[in-house]
């Protein structure tokens, strides 16, 4: 077994930080840019007159950024070849969102808005993977050059992380289907002109199958954004969304009738993967700017470092790290030889494992670095306000350690959900 990054992945790293330091940092200097980054990020990125959202000149950054790292080849990435992409894996995308984390906040790759030079791109893969001829033909170009995007209606205001209880059903009415419900936490609502919304069209609470995926604008009748949810982080950009009798057509439904949830699982699997590769290079980078530290800080005429209760909290943090990096390299790499639902109780065992550690980290940063490290002049606070949210967000850690028990115990497929059927 070699557990070196491979060749060509290292060398892609040296690109890319390459292009992080000719063209990002100059951008992230230009004009005061830097106010989005320092002690004045939250006041910088959030509209407080209109509701909290985010900034407009905030966004339009992000997009320049996005644009120059399309132009250069790295945006697509992880886009298969005929897409504009270079075909990059599972394992790349948990290393290269790793190496981006660790240094620190930046234009390169922002946690808290889930940018980054080397995109994501979940919602074209998918289309990739479960759209339709029609749709792929309709969607995939505009996608690709960020025109057009979704956001995701899965969670609802009562249920919670459990997404087989859906009070938002849809109806057949001949060509069409009338959606009624309502979802909350729709990130990226604000802008996007389309919602992925689950509804149950068939089978009953509980049951893993019966729910169908709704590509659904988000200017149709009957379609609501009732608030935006204020949050730990600011800006906020997540909403909650009611639909009364919305209708769409037949050609909306993505990814198959009553097969909402085999997207979904796709979807949070590639996702959680990375994030949790973010989460680890988050946390290093707070163990590494505490070590630096305390080797310079001397009060009491000595330096920091030289005491074991400043030590060994580190060298715990450290431990971690090792290890988490060893199995979400594993992980990845497994997710690329065997498929993206071969290894969904590691997944979740990467991605809660990895936001604990983050928390850890950036508290024991503060502590370390005292006084400026509680205060905005340093990133610990808001890297810890960001990951805080991933411990709930990506599927709160107890649905996670719920869903490995699954596989443990029996209840649930290794391979595929209960209620997702291979084809």
């Amino acid at each position: 077994m070699n557990f070196d990054i491979p060749k060509e992945i290292a060398d892609y790293l040296v690109e890319l930080d390459d292009f992080i330091e000719r063209v990002i940092k100059p951008l992230e200097n230009l004009n005061d840019n830097i106010r989005f980054f320092d002690y004045r990020r939250e006041d910088a990125r959030t509209d407080w007159h209109r509701g909290g959202l985010p900034n407009e000149e905030w966004e339009a950054l992000l997009a320049q950024a996005k644009d120059l790292a399309d132009e250069a080849g790295h945006y697509r990435y992880a886009l298969p070849v005929e897409y504009g992409g270079k075909g990059g894996s599972n394992l790349a995308m948990a290393i290269i969102r790793e190496h981006f984390a660790a240094k620190g906040l930046g234009l390169h790759n922002d946690l808290q808005t889930e940018h980054s030079i080397v995109g994501n791109n979940v919602g074209l893969l998918l289309m990739i993977e479960y759209g339709t001829e029609e749709q792929k033909a309709q969607w995939i170009d505009d996608l690709a050059e960020r025109r057009v995007g979704f956001a995701f209606g899965i969670t609802e205001p009562e249920h919670g992380s459990d997404a087989t209880h859906m009070e938002t059903h849809a109806e057949r009415d001949g060509d069409e289907w009338v959606i009624n419900g309502e979802k909350t936490w729709n990130t990226g609502i604000h802008k996007a002109k389309y919602d992925m919304i689950m509804a149950r069209t068939s089978g009953g609470p509980g049951d893993g199958d019966g729910i169908t995926a709704f590509l659904t604008p988000t200017d149709s009748e009957g379609f609501k954004v009732e608030e935006m949810l204020w949050t730990f982080n600011m800006p906020t950009d997540h909403g909650r969304v009611s639909l009364k009798n919305v209708r769409v057509g037949h050609t909306a439904i993505f990814g198959g009738e009553g097969r909402g949830l085999q997207v979904l699982q796709h979807f949070f699997n590639e996702n959680r993967i990375r994030q949790a590769a973010s989460s680890l290079g988050a946390a290093q980078f707070c163990i590494n700017e505490s070590v630096e530290y305390a080797k310079v800080r001397k009060p009491f005429g000595k330096p920091l470092s030289d005491n074991q209760g400043i030590q060994f909290p580190l060298v715990e943090l450290q431990a971690h790290c090792e290890m988490l990096r060893a199995l979400i390299h594993k992980t990845a790499w497994q997710m690329d030889k065997y498929g993206v639902f071969s290894v969904s109780d590691k997944v979740s065992i990467c991605n809660y494992q990895a936001n604990r550690l983050c928390c850890d980290a950036a508290d024991r940063a503060m502590q370390v670095h005292g006084g400026m490290g509680y205060s905005r002049h340093k990133p610990f606070e808001h890297i810890y306000r960001h990951h805080r949210r991933y411990r709930i967000t990506e599927g709160a850690e107890e649905i996670q350690m719920r869903r490995v028990a699954g596989y443990m115990f029996g209840y649930m497929s290794q391979r595929f959900p209960k209620g997702v059927r291979e084809e």
